[in-house]
């Protein structure tokens, strides 16, 4: 369903190749799901070869993500969502925790996998208020440009842009943080940025060890990408931002919910991520 005077969103039939890893069902696997292929499990069973807790990985990432969305949907104004990269829908996607907590947020979300194209035309017919874009995440001004982005997204009023657990499967030859600027550049101010990312603590050898044995596995898997990098690189993701406190953490870190009695996993020193604020 598109709202009056709205483009359609695409309806060209989907081909998915079985015989290559995908970054949304691979990640799909390291959560559990049912929506991935042998191939895509290959990657997440040779990721646990060098942390047999890998898939803290993909949880650590995915409950920042729903707890930086509660966050700006209740203490900000913010009632707009461009989520790039969104993967595969799960429980607790971008959309039904926004929508909780106000029903008049809109949701686009962005990704070229043709799988979560299927899946997100299921949630164009569930809900008006979010809508898909089969676009790369990684061309910032196809992004900006793109028809459906632009039919639900007002880019003259604050909106949160979200690139969690995206930018450290770009293998171009463009800088992320280069990337990054392009997105922020084009965002009006009191917009908000969520970002995660795979992390390499250099300040720890035995972190920095573990995060390249997953590194070296994401990169030689038939997905081909998963680049752990160092503070500084992930920070000059967020140019001309303000970082909400507590600024950039471990994804574990941003406001947990309640206190910590268990020891987190070791590889939850491997990802990080923040919010940053645009004046």
């Amino acid at each position: 369903m598109t709202e009056a005077g709205s483009p359609p969103e695409s309806a060209t039939p989907v081909h998915i190749d079985t015989s290559k890893a995908s970054i949304a069902r691979v990640y799909d696997a390291f959560l559990g799901g049912k929506d991935n292929y042998e191939v895509d499990r290959q990657v997440f069973e040779g990721v646990k070869q060098a942390a047999p807790e890998a898939a803290d990985l993909a949880w650590d990432n995915r409950e920042f993500l729903i707890r930086t969305i509660r966050f700006l949907a209740s203490q900000t104004d913010i009632s707009q969502f461009l989520d790039c990269g969104s993967g595969l829908p799960t429980a607790e996607n971008t959309h039904q925790v926004a929508q909780r907590l106000n029903p008049e947020a809109r949701v686009v979300y962005v990704d070229n996998d043709p799988v979560v194209l299927a899946h997100g035309r299921a949630l164009l017919e569930e809900n008006e208020k979010t809508h898909f874009s089969p676009a790369d995440i990684f061309q910032p001004r196809t992004i900006l440009e793109d028809p459906v982005v632009n039919a639900h997204i007002d880019f003259s009023q604050p909106l949160a842009l979200l690139q969690v657990g995206t930018l450290h499967h770009y293998v171009g030859e463009r800088d992320p943080g280069d990337i990054m600027r392009e997105y922020i550049e084009a965002l009006p101010s009191g917009s908000f940025v969520v970002l995660s990312h795979f992390y390499d603590p250099r300040d720890d050898d035995y972190y920095t060890a573990l995060a390249n044995r997953m590194d070296e596995r994401f990169t030689h898997s038939p997905m081909g990408s998963g680049k752990f990098r160092t503070e500084q690189q992930i920070r000059s993701m967020f140019s001309g931002l303000e970082l909400v406190d507590p600024g950039l953490v471990r994804c574990c870190d941003w406001w947990p919910d309640g206190p910590r009695y268990k020891q987190e996993p070791e590889v939850s020193n491997c990802i990080v991520g923040a919010v940053g604020r645009k004046p």
